[in-house]
């Protein structure tokens, strides 16, 4: 497994101590004497759990603990994530299709709205805001305008529906983190036209990395928040179904979600794509699922790439990769496109794979080191390694603008420049930008990396319609009016700082050492 976890070997140490010498231990016959003990200590342990909550509520756990312990028994099972490296194939031509050969509607209100009402948009919404120093959900930062990612994305839906008197609903997959917050802020939307509906991916127990036991003492999550996680956004397929949306849009009559992260803020409806696989121009076997990828730049080699496997296509995360080629994968040659994480998925076929078991996606092993110092592992899974349970996958290779994910400050540098225009809750690249790419940026973990103190380094947002490369390193602040072009590099020494007067005009500059305007 990642990180130099191998379960057996941990299974086979606690073995020996507890003093199960059955078989030699390096038989076949001991390792599968040792991962039933593990799962047996595992299911009794949650039991115990279960135990803890009210009685009402068990059968739901206990639905959810039961897929929680099926991961757990696959990843005992699995001797590691690596794949074999010879068993890939090369992509099909006909594998991605290039966005510039998908026909637009024809701009038909009644056909437009036909093709939507047959859509949900179901937005990835259970992570929270702490790395970039904010509290509460992600979605709730003001990016733009001071709006936020939900206010865009309500916005975005809203318009779609009145332009085309259409109903597209919005489905928010919230965690334990989010949830409640969510909930009270999603009430302000009553009065906009987009129905929004809400449900929560799974809550499972943090696994101890020294007995593999799970660290939570009872089911009172919100007494220790640190000893549960939700398990990656592969979780979507079970926990929309047991929601009932699932069943509910499929009675709708509606064919297809669209399933993004909320904050890209690129991942909008596409009537084109939409079009391809409900409209017009549906190709006479149905896509089962469509992931949209984009060309991959020096700064996306570690993004999840498309390979052929087993006459199946399927995603590839560098996790997977054997360390001999990982060089291999991060080539841009070699493999050219990365996942955006926007993926169209047959809301039928989504039923079907659920109801024959026949999903099944790879266990990522997220190693983490808890406040207290215990050394824990979670286990996930992502929404897109399920491409190869469908029939009919495809990957779109889309323009880069439909990748606009705000991870970083220096991402919202980015979207709250004037390289952007808001239209109708989306984000526009202007005119004026005489390339399609978007600059590269970094700026210094120390001194940028809080929402709340980057924005205290900028009187405002500087022009960056010609900037190609921008590095700020240090104790490092901007005037009003500042313009960025070419390549420009500002580095503050430990214990200096620069202040970059107002209205400077930096192009292909170096900036370094101590710089600062005083008032007099």
């Amino acid at each position: 497994m990642t990180s130099g976890i191998r379960p057996i070997d941990v299974l086979l140490q606690r073995a020996g101590m507890r003093g199960h010498q059955r078989a030699p231990s390096d038989s076949k016959e001991f390792h599968e004497v040792t991962k039933r003990d593990a799962l047996r200590l595992l299911e009794n342990d949650v039991d115990r759990l279960l135990q803890t909550t009210e009685p009402a509520r068990r059968p739901a756990l206990q639905a959810e603990m039961g897929r929680f312990a099926d991961l757990f028994g696959r990843f005992l099972q699995e001797e590691g994530p690596a794949l074999d490296w010879n068993k890939i194939q090369k992509l099909p031509e006909n594998a991605v299709m290039n966005y510039s050969n998908l026909k637009s509607p024809k701009n038909e209100q009644n056909e437009i709205r036909n093709m939507l009402d047959k859509l949900v948009v179901i937005k990835l919404n259970g992570g929270l805001g702490t790395s970039m120093g904010c509290h509460g959900p992600k979605s709730v930062i003001p990016v733009r305008s001071d709006l936020t990612f939900l206010d865009l994305t309500v916005q975005q839906i809203e318009h779609l529906n009145k332009t085309y008197d259409a109903n597209v609903p919005l489905v928010l997959m919230n965690s334990f983190n989010t949830d409640e917050d969510t909930e009270k802020i999603v009430r302000k939307y009553k009065g906009f036209r987009v129905q929004i509906h809400t449900f929560n991916q799974s809550c499972f127990p943090r696994i101890s990395r020294e007995h593999f036991l799970p660290v939570a003492k009872d089911f009172d999550v919100e007494k220790d928040m640190e000893a549960w996680y939700p398990p990656g956004h592969g979780d979507f397929y079970d926990t929309f179904r047991n929601s009932g949306l699932l069943k509910k849009f499929i009675g709708e009559g509606r064919e297809y979600c669209f399933l993004s992260n909320i904050d890209n803020l690129g991942a909008t409806v596409d009537l084109n794509i939409l079009n391809k696989l409900v409209g017009e121009e549906r190709a006479s076997t149905p896509f089962e699922f469509v992931m949209e990828v984009t060309d991959k730049t020096r700064a996306d080699v570690k993004g999840g790439t498309l390979i052929q496997m087993e006459n199946k296509l399927r995603l590839l995360e560098i996790a997977q990769v054997p360390p001999e080629h990982v060089d291999d994968f991060k080539s841009v040659k070699t493999f050219k496109f990365f996942n955006t994480n926007n993926i169209w998925a047959n809301l039928s076929a989504i039923d079907r794979v659920l109801r024959e078991r026949t999903l099944n996606m790879e266990i990522i092993v997220n190693n983490k080191t808890l406040e207290n110092g215990l050394r824990v592992i979670q286990l996930e899974t992502a929404v897109g390694a399920a491409m190869k349970c469908f029939d009919g996958a495809i990957g779109i290779n889309v323009p880069r603008s439909r990748f606009l994910p705000v991870k970083k400050s220096s991402d919202l540098l980015l979207v709250m420049s004037n390289l952007y225009t808001l239209k109708n809750g989306s984000l526009v690249m202007s005119p004026q930008r005489m390339f399609p790419t978007t600059p590269l940026v970094k700026l210094g973990e120390n001194h940028f990396s809080k929402v709340k103190e980057f924005l205290g380094r900028f009187a405002n947002i500087p022009d960056i319609i010609e900037l190609d490369h921008l590095t700020v390193s240090g104790d490092v602040t901007f005037g009003r009016g500042v313009s960025l072009r070419g390549t420009v590099i500002i580095i503050a020494n430990h214990g200096d700082r620069i202040d970059i007067p107002a209205g400077a005009i930096l192009e292909n500059k170096i900036v370094s050492g101590n710089m600062r305007i005083l008032d007099h």
